[in-house]
């Protein structure tokens, strides 16, 4: 008779419930991308939702402000506000920034001007802004803010045109008696007081000069020169005013050709002039002129103001 020993009694092992704990990982981490990818789909799609209203909203203000009368062009438009959508139902923005470019000069006053038509830059930058009409803008719609700055923008070519002065260049020089002037760091310089033009005259200098051959021209046949003057601008009433106080002799770039004593006056009355501008946006009065850069402009503040949007 035989007899087989009994072994020891079979042991449990956690193969199953690792398996089952290894399949579960793999779902649960797909669930939690796809929650994720989900509500990334769902935050992009209202940012884009709200950058869509945001942009017609600001084109229906632009096609609006484009019935003024003096507006050729549809201006830039930048309504603030983040999200917008929300601002759009009240009607309140923080903020609107308006800037209208190749605003015509009337064709007169210079012989440059008459002969090729010279323009301006208007614009406007607000805060505290309230739409009576929502978000939905008309040429009729009313506007209020709580401070608004507007300007008028001359730049080099257009100034130099209006002076008859037509190879012109304005320059902000740096801050005096600062290292490093004139940086990065300074941002836009902006003078009202010592500003650099430069530009070619005829010798003798004269108010006017011929609009198909300016002394600035290499076909031009007269005596010329030059020059390089520093200048201070103000306003008066709605012009601006330009006054050529002395030659500029540095330090920075500048024509240096020496100017025969006879005529130095009269280079600089050259240089200064009374010049129209156009108004301001909305009636706002300017009181100060400065230059931006290589820009001239004259400006003004106003504050609680109620406009109509085609009045521009």
């Amino acid at each position: 008779m035989s007899f087989t020993a009994a072994g020891p009694p079979a042991i449990p092992t956690s193969d199953g419930a690792d398996e089952t704990a290894r399949s579960a990982r793999p779902r649960l981490r797909r669930a939690v991308i796809v929650g994720l990818a989900t509500a990334l789909v769902v935050v992009v799609a209202l940012v884009i939702a709200d950058t869509v209203l945001a942009a017609r909203s600001e084109k229906r203000l632009s096609e609006a402000l484009q019935t003024s009368p003096r507006l050729e062009f549809a201006p830039e438009v930048t309504l603030g506000g983040m999200p917008f959508i929300s601002h759009a139902n009240s009607g309140e923005f923080p903020s609107l920034t308006v800037t209208a470019r190749g605003v015509p000069l009337p064709r007169s006053g210079s012989v440059a001007c008459v002969a090729t038509q010279c323009w301006a830059e208007l614009g406007i930058t607000a805060t505290g802004i309230r739409a009576d009409d929502g978000w939905s803008f008309h040429p009729t719609s009313h506007l209020f803010f709580d401070t608004v700055n507007g300007y008028a923008k001359l730049d080099s070519v257009n100034l130099g045109r209006l002076l008859d002065i037509t190879d012109l260049s304005v320059n902000t020089p740096a801050p005096e008696g600062k290292a490093g002037g004139g940086g990065p760091g300074d941002g836009l310089l902006e003078r009202s007081s010592g500003l650099l033009l430069t530009g070619t005259v005829a010798l003798p200098p004269g108010q006017t000069t011929s609009s198909t051959v300016p002394p600035s021209a290499s076909s031009y046949r007269g005596d010329k020169i030059r020059v390089s003057v520093s200048v201070d601008v103000a306003v008066r009433d709605d012009a601006l005013v330009i006054r050529a106080t002395d030659f500029y002799d540095g330090p920075e770039e500048h024509a240096s050709a020496d100017v025969p004593a006879q005529y130095r006056q009269a280079i600089l009355d050259r240089f200064s002039r009374v010049l129209p501008m156009p108004a301001l946006p909305w009636g706002i009065i300017p009181t100060s002129a400065h230059s931006a850069g290589s820009d001239v402009l004259i400006s003004g503040d106003s504050v609680r103001r109620r406009v109509r949007v085609d009045e521009f």
